[in-house]
């Protein structure tokens, strides 16, 4: 079933065990599962379906649901400086369109007719 292996089986367990961290935090009933889907660009109904299929494993077979692994300091900071140098190219590329849309407009708005 090709629509199963949309998500990476590794996304997906993150996903479950934000999903199942956030309710024990939380709460079921704190929209848990919208913000996780929202915050790792899942469909909120693929993550509903895995969080109780992650669930209803656990309950029949004592297994447990994977939990996030905590990251140690050097995966944090090799993690800052990647989302850092994202940042600066996604400024960069803002700048450029920024520029070439005042240029296009201006290309579109010919100056007024001199009377």
């Amino acid at each position: 079933m090709a629509g199963n292996r949309r998500y990476p089986q590794e996304l997906r367990e993150r996903a479950v065990a934000l999903v199942l961290q956030y309710e024990r935090e939380q709460g079921e009933a704190r929209g848990a599962m919208a913000r996780v889907a929202r915050d790792l660009g899942v469909h909120k109904e693929a993550l509903r379906h895995w969080v109780k299929q992650a669930k209803a494993a656990r309950a029949g077979s004592g297994e447990a649901v994977p939990t996030p692994v905590p990251e140690s300091a050097e995966a944090k900071d090799a993690r800052i400086r990647e989302l850092e140098a994202r940042n600066r190219e996604l400024e960069r590329a803002n700048q450029i369109l920024k520029a070439a849309s005042a240029f296009f407009a201006r290309e579109m708005d010919p100056p007024p007719p001199k009377w």
